[in-house]
């Protein structure tokens, strides 16, 4: 089992939107809803690609 380039480029930076999407929030520390949408979308990507890609699992 190899994990290929591009997978790993595309799990590092989906894993960076996810966090910084569920993470962020603003100076009065109120969530962005939009910011969070896509947070949970770039999650759901990159365990689909973990999962489905790179580990075989599925």
């Amino acid at each position: 089992m190899s994990i290929e380039p591009l997978d790993l480029v595309f799990l590092l930076v989906t894993a960076f939107v996810a966090w910084h999407g569920i993470t962020y929030r603003d100076a009065e520390g109120e969530t962005d809803m939009v910011r969070l949408l896509f947070g949970c979308i770039a999650l759901l990507f990159f365990m689909r690609v973990l999962f489905v890609d790179v580990l075989q699992v599925f």
